[in-house]
């Protein structure tokens, strides 16, 4: 044999022996484990893909998470938005009140001020009104005067002048005068006084605040004056006995 031949051959046997010996550690079921090898490698062979659908699954549910976690954020941003105009509005609602409640505090006490100011001047007016009281002389200028103070704050018309030549005619100033002689004196009614009244008339147009005595002279001239003013418009158009 040549000698290549031989180491062919050689190689060969060395071969088969190899191949003998993996066939001898083999096991009797051998059959079963190449197919479970199979099996394992078709496994080994197919993670892969599997991985990459378990990727791409979980990136999925990690992006709706995160659109959740977007909205959930976005409602509760909202939620605080509402909160906070609410609130806003709450402070602008009782910060409106109590501007309108110190404004009315401020009128009351504007109008309380007022009044009392009000009051304090009325009673200066009324205290200086009684510390001015005129004093009138008594004589017939002086009660003349008296006369037409009262007629004026009474509304009863009179001048000084009417008064004064009207009972200079009936009794020449004399507050006690007395007519016994004329129809009244006979009907037994005189006249009497200053402005010579008889004592129906005096008692008919007496006028508040005066006496009750119709010789007295202020008392007399007043309700001659508004007897006068009912029927003649004033003492002023009385040139005769009246």
């Amino acid at each position: 044999m040549p000698k290549n031949t031989h180491k062919i051959a050689i190689a060969g046997a060395a071969t088969l022996g190899a191949a003998a010996l993996a066939f001898s550690v083999v096991p009797a079921d051998a059959q079963t484990t190449t197919t479970d090898a199979v099996s394992s490698a078709q496994v080994a062979y197919s993670s892969k893909p599997v991985q990459d659908v378990k990727t791409s699954v979980t990136d999925q549910l990690a992006a709706t998470s995160v659109k959740v976690d977007a909205i959930e954020a976005k409602k509760k941003a909202a939620a605080a938005a509402a909160a906070k105009k609410k609130a806003a509005a709450a402070k602008a609602a009782a910060a409106k009140k109590k501007a309108a409640a110190e404004a009315a505090a401020k009128r009351k006490a504007a109008a309380s001020r007022k009044a009392k100011e009000a009051a304090n001047r009325s009673v200066k007016r009324a205290a200086i009104k009684k510390a001015t009281v005129r004093h009138y002389a008594n004589n017939l200028d002086g009660w003349i005067k008296q006369s037409l103070d009262i007629m004026k704050s009474k509304g009863i018309p009179g001048s000084y002048h009417g008064l004064h030549k009207n009972i200079m005619r009936e009794s020449s100033g004399n507050p006690n005068a007395i007519n016994d002689w004329d129809i009244n004196a006979i009907n037994g009614i005189p006249s009497k006084g200053l402005l010579q009244v008889i004592p129906p008339t005096f008692t008919a147009y007496h006028v508040a605040g005066t006496s009750w005595n119709i010789y007295d002279p202020v008392a007399n001239i007043t309700a001659a004056a508004n007897y006068a003013a009912d029927k003649y418009g004033t003492i002023d158009n009385v040139n005769s006995a009246y």
